[in-house]
């Protein structure tokens, strides 16, 4: 008894040294959704999402989207302004999201740390912005676009007063499923994470029908 005491007394520690305002996106990374502590709605939605499947497929395609395109692009020193470079990274975002119609993405915002936190607040922002409305004129609904959101100069990926490129950023993530979509509404979330894997199976005959009904090689 004293045994099992004793792990769950490591369990509480270990559930206790996540402070207020960390982030706990997907991945840990550059951007995520703050919390100040979970409420009993929270906790009752994670437990709804993890017994649907839904949590653990929206992981794994977070994972794809972050290892196969640029999930964050850089600006110049107080600027919202798209470049050659982020515009480029942006495309390959848009590809990706055209492939998924049954997932949101969510756009996060920062800046570095010159100038006041109000005034990042809104920079942060702007950026964001500037994200959404790129990938709405190549294709993208906004509506899919969930929600865009700034962290300012709360979350450097480099801790200076001064300015750092790096830190001037935006960073796009999966949000999570559109859920009046039929396949998410019929819980088919493995077939839209693996839809890629579904495809590479299909008999080489349906695949050549398909191709020729869409003009391709004969």
């Amino acid at each position: 008894m004293k045994q099992l005491a004793a792990v769950f007394g490591l369990v509480a520690l270990g559930a206790c040294t996540t402070q207020p305002g960390e982030s706990v996106g997907f991945h840990n990374g550059q951007a995520g959704v703050l919390t100040d502590g979970p409420t009993l709605g929270e906790a009752t939605m994670n437990n709804t999402q993890i017994m649907s499947g839904e949590k653990s497929y929206a992981i794994d395609l977070a994972h794809k989207f972050a290892n196969k395109v640029p999930s964050m692009v850089n600006f110049a020193f107080d600027s919202a302004v798209l470049d050659a470079q982020a515009q480029t990274a942006l495309m390959q975002q848009a590809h990706f999201i055209r492939q998924y119609p049954e997932v949101r993405f969510r756009v996060y915002g920062h800046t570095d740390a010159v100038g006041s936190a109000a005034y990042n607040q809104r920079l942060g922002l702007q950026r964001a912005r500037t994200v959404v409305n790129f990938l709405v004129r190549h294709g993208i609904s906004r509506s899919r676009l969930e929600a865009v959101a700034s962290y300012g100069e709360t979350q450097p990926l480099v801790v200076t007063e001064g300015r750092e490129r790096r830190n001037r950023r935006t960073v796009t993530e999966v949000s999570g499923f559109v859920q009046s979509h039929p396949l998410i509404m019929d819980g088919k979330y493995a077939e839209v994470v693996y839809r890629e894997y579904i495809k590479s199976a299909e008999p080489a005959s349906t695949l050549k029908l398909v191709q020729q009904e869409a003009g391709g090689e004969e």
